[in-house]
């Protein structure tokens, strides 16, 4: 207990440092010869943890462009550090994606590629009686930030079955909040219930005992969804165009390198949260999560537009509908790693 609370402060102080704009190692050079890139400390952001860390992002961008790397905890905070300048490019799930777009003056947050499928899960309290969807009802429910991917999939899915949050006068009890507190609220028992990305629904299940009632993926056709894309501000892709094709070949590079190397990977990730954090995971937990999780380039086109389709029905994005035009800076018959799968 002593080690995650550790992790979890490590992390909480890292995002405070990211949302006030300062950066691991950053300077006062001008923007145009450096790229800032977000991530989360996730295993479904390996390919940012495992490329800056092998330096594949550093040997392909050159020397003359220096790389900030900033550490998130959501999407929507990714988004706002977006919008504000503060970042380049980052990685996050659809929600955060489609939302960032929409909302964007002239539509300029851009999809360059996939990063992860699948990697989510719901996770059932070992002293709550939920086996069936019909148990959900007068039960206390968790999930990240409103409006990121999970929370958009978990409200859909009590959608879907005929069931209401308390918000919408129902009976099930959404609490919206960081992955670190969901855990402190697993551990309290104040919770039935958990949908959240990797590691952390397998560090509920292994470490507290919970059980996993069901992956995400098997809810969607082909069970496969993205659930991590590399996204950026379009005007610095057009700016920089030389260095965002430079980043890109790092990015399929990855993919190729986790997939072929998954134990290496769950050490470099371990070293990663050792270094930056000052603590890591067992090996069985990320090697665990990340055989939840497909690493791919593809930004698998169609689950992008099922999940808008959710996030509307949800009324998450706007009352006067949504055209998702545009939202890939690069047609997909173009985008390389397809096939790093």
């Amino acid at each position: 207990m002593k080690t995650r609370s550790m992790i979890f402060a490590s992390i909480a102080g890292i995002i405070l440092l990211s949302v006030l704009g300062v950066s691991l190692g950053s300077t006062a050079e001008s923007n145009e010869n450096k790229i800032r890139v977000a991530y989360f400390p996730n295993i479904g952001h390996a390919i940012p943890i495992v490329g800056m860390e092998k330096g594949f992002f550093e040997s392909n961008v050159g020397n003359n462009t220096k790389i900030e790397t900033r550490v998130f905890d959501s999407g929507p905070q990714a988004i706002e550090s977006l919008f504000a300048n503060s970042i380049d490019l980052a990685y996050v799930g659809p929600g955060p994606a489609i939302n960032g777009f929409l909302n964007s003056e002239n539509h300029n947050v851009k999809i360059l590629a996939g990063a992860a499928s699948g990697g989510a899960s719901f996770i059932v309290h070992p002293e709550s009686k939920i086996n069936f969807v019909s148990d959900f009802v007068g039960k206390k429910i968790a999930a990240p930030q409103i409006g990121n991917t999970q929370d958009v999939s978990l409200r859909h899915y009590l959608s879907e079955h005929g069931l209401k949050t308390a918000d919408k006068g129902g009976s099930v009890i959404v609490y919206n909040i960081p992955n670190p507190d969901i855990y402190t609220l697993f551990v309290k028992g104040d919770i039935d219930g958990a949908w959240v990305a990797e590691p952390w629904a397998t560090i509920l299940e292994t470490e507290l005992n919970g059980n996993r009632l069901f992956h995400e993926e098997e809810l969607w056709p082909n069970q496969e969804f993205a659930s991590v894309l590399l996204i950026a501000n379009a005007d610095y892709v057009e700016k920089h165009p030389g260095i965002i094709s430079n980043f890109l070949d790092s990015h399929y590079q990855t993919v190729t390198w986790i997939n072929q190397n998954p134990v290496d990977t769950r050490i470099v990730f371990n070293d990663f949260l050792n270094s930056h954090l000052g603590q890591s995971l067992s090996d069985d937990v990320v090697d665990v999560a990340l055989s939840n999780l497909v690493i791919t380039g593809d930004p698998l086109r169609d689950s992008i537009h099922s999940f808008a389709e959710k996030a509307d029905a949800l009324g998450y994005l706007g009352r006067n509908g949504y055209d998702l035009s545009g939202i890939f800076h690069y047609d997909t018959n173009h985008i390389k790693g397809e096939n790093n799968t």
